[in-house]
């Protein structure tokens, strides 16, 4: 999002320019940072072992970091704006769940259960941003409620068994790939650029960037507070459908275990994009560049015989060495020590 100063040659620059300025250039740094370390490691994998450069293996990445990417550009914007969304990975199983139930056991049949999915998870989402915006709660408490009631009610519904789906091409091709791409990666990108355009060229998107700057300067501004946080939450609820409508297709059922820590590798994505916690600041291309990151990093442990309980070590040491460079980064720019 570039700024652009109106102050006369030589007169002294706005605060708000300022900040614009500082918050653009730590983000420019960030992504280039994180770009450049993601080629490193990329080689790096390539020299350990030369499977990870393998052309299936690299498709295979694609298709995993769609697993994230699809819900991280939502949540993204949650926490441009401020706020956090933990229901995440509870929500996709549960939605995939209902998509099973609704295609088979309840006879919608599979494109009327489609659609009801994607309308559930907006309303559920657009519910926690209710509460969020109009009675203050914060988002946290909200989504970690709904992270442990979807999670339950979705081993509640199958006992916790796969609910299979019926046979369909569309569900093949979702779970599948065109030509040699994951058609998973495809709808990322696509969604990708959705979210890029709204974020940068649209008044919500500037709305969304207004309210995790200062909400209450956003308010007095005339920004709807209530009415951005209740659309954010809502896009991220149909984000999470969306991805339990994929995942019902790849696994060829519905499944109440699905998604088991996807909010945190979505966080980390978010925040080793240079998307700042406390809100205000941030960007797609930052998201996707941490989804690429964590991805590689998973894959690339796997494909080197690392443990696979230590990539949660891992992950965890990415999110906290993330928000330090934020920190430093944003310290050095401002001046500030």
């Amino acid at each position: 999002m570039s700024t652009v100063s109106t102050a006369p040659t030589g007169a002294p620059e706005a605060p708000a320019q300022r900040r614009g300025r500082l918050a653009l250039t730590t983000q420019q740094l960030n992504e280039a940072g994180l770009a450049v370390a993601l080629v490193v490691l990329v080689v790096a994998l390539s020299v350990a072992n030369p499977r990870f450069a393998s052309e299936a293996n690299l498709w295979a990445i694609l298709g995993d970091a769609a697993l994230v990417g699809i819900v991280a550009w939502a949540g993204t914007l949650v926490v441009v704006a401020g706020e956090i969304d933990l229901s995440v990975g509870p929500a996709v199983a549960f939605w995939s769940v209902i998509l099973a139930k609704l295609d088979t056991s309840w006879g919608w049949g599979l494109v009327p259960a489609i659609l009801a999915t994607l309308v559930g998870g907006a309303l559920v989402g657009a519910g926690a941003g209710w509460l969020r915006g109009r009675y203050g709660v914060p988002s946290f408490i909200v989504t970690l409620g709904l992270w442990s009631a979807m999670r339950g009610a979705a081993q509640f519904m199958t006992n916790a068994l796969p609910v299979p789906v019926g046979d369909s091409s569309l569900l093949d091709l979702l779970g599948g790939r065109v030509g040699p791409v994951p058609t998973a990666a495809i709808l990322m990108f696509v969604l990708f650029a959705v979210f890029a355009f709204v974020a940068r060229r649209t008044t919500f998107g500037r709305s969304v960037f207004a309210v995790g700057g200062n909400a209450r300067a956003a308010m007095l501004t005339g920004v709807r507070v209530l009415r951005v946080r209740v659309v954010i939450f809502a896009l991220s609820g149909v984000m999470a459908a969306l991805l339990g409508i994929v995942f019902a297709a790849r696994l060829a059922s519905g499944n109440s275990g699905a998604a088991q820590g996807l909010e945190f590798s979505v966080i980390a994505a978010i925040v080793i994009g240079g998307t700042s916690l406390s809100g205000g600041r941030g960007s797609m291309l930052g998201t996707l560049l941490g989804v690429l990151f964590i991805t590689v990093i998973g894959n690339g442990l796997v494909i080197l015989g690392v443990n696979s309980y230590f990539q949660d070590v891992v992950r965890g040491g990415l999110i906290v060495l993330a928000v330090l460079v934020n920190v430093l980064l944003t310290r050095r720019t401002s001046g500030t020590t």
